[in-house]
């Protein structure tokens, strides 16, 4: 594991190559992000870029174009595959500058992704926060099922999670089965706990769902996230990502429990090498882009 840091007016960060991780990001020596450990495992895929698939696909069984597939289960408790194969290597720095680092990594063809993807992360510090984007570009001879999401846990400030004020920009949420987590159908947020389209405390509600049909202005979405003392962070996506993962950290003791905000911009819904729904098809010499941005308020 090797860390690369950059720096850019009151912000700096701190990237890992092992998963293309983000592992800390300051505004004037204040976390916006749940940091790690420079050295050992990353818990909780802090950070992690989540690719060829974000979340999880049932089972870890998937047919695509005729051929059914297998991947390795990495979530026991839930029989699933989670969050792609790109975390588990270790990353190789393309350019490093004061303000910018890019890292690259290569999906090899195994028997459950017979595909041949390179993929590069390039985060960009500027006054105007952390910018990061995710290319992804087909080297095999074959079609590639494919989609992306980060997986940073936002801090809005030193209050609790419940005490934040949480906005999120969309209309619509995935129900999923309770002891899985695999999507059954869409509903409208109106009325729902989970309606968080105009600003309000978080309070006790529990959320591991994706939200979609979001509000973009100017090609972009915003989710902003406040501490009642006046600080907060917020994230920014583009219109490849047509879904978001939220999740509130909770966890069962010793565990640490709601000890951030998972904010994942997906470009696909969970378990979507099953159902297709946004699925990303890339072609041969194909290349795929998302981009999302987290700053301090």
């Amino acid at each position: 594991m090797t860390e690369y840091r950059i720096r850019s007016g009151e912000y700096t960060a701190a990237v890992e190559t092992v998963a293309g991780a983000l592992r800390e990001l300051h505004h004037r020596g204040r976390d916006l992000i749940v940091p790690f450990p420079e050295d050992g495992p990353i818990p909780d895929y802090r950070g992690i870029i989540a690719a060829p698939w974000p979340n999880r696909i049932a089972d870890g069984r998937y047919t695509f174009d005729g051929s059914e597939r297998e991947l390795a289960i990495n979530e026991p408790e839930r029989d699933c595959s989670l969050h792609g194969l790109s975390f588990s290597l270790d990353w190789t720095l393309v350019s490093l500058g004061q303000s910018e680092v890019k890292l690259s990594c290569m999906i090899l063809p195994t028997a459950g992704y017979p595909h041949t993807l390179r993929i590069e992360v390039h985060y960009v510090l500027s006054d105007a926060g952390l910018h990061s984007s995710v290319t992804a570009e087909n080297l095999g001879g074959n079609v590639a099922p494919y989609g992306v999401c980060p997986h940073p846990y936002l801090l809005a400030g030193p209050a609790p999670l419940d005490d934040w004020t949480l906005e999120i920009p969309a209309r619509t949420f995935l129900q999923v089965t309770p002891e899985r987590l695999l999507p059954t159908n869409l509903r409208p947020l109106e009325g729902h706990p989970f309606d968080f389209r105009k600003p309000a405390v978080i309070g006790a509600v529990k959320m591991d769902h994706a939200f979609t049909d979001i509000t973009f202005q100017d090609g972009r979405a915003r989710l902003l996230v406040r501490d009642p003392g006046g600080s907060g962070v917020g994230m920014a996506w583009d219109r490849e990502c047509q879904w978001l993962q939220i999740y509130t950290g909770d966890k069962e003791p010793p565990s640490p429990n709601r000890f951030g905000l998972a904010v994942e911009p997906m470009t696909c819904p969970p378990n979507a090498f099953n159902s297709g729904v946004d699925l990303i098809r890339l072609d041969p010499g194909a290349r795929h882009q998302a981009g999302w941005s987290i700053f301090a308020i």
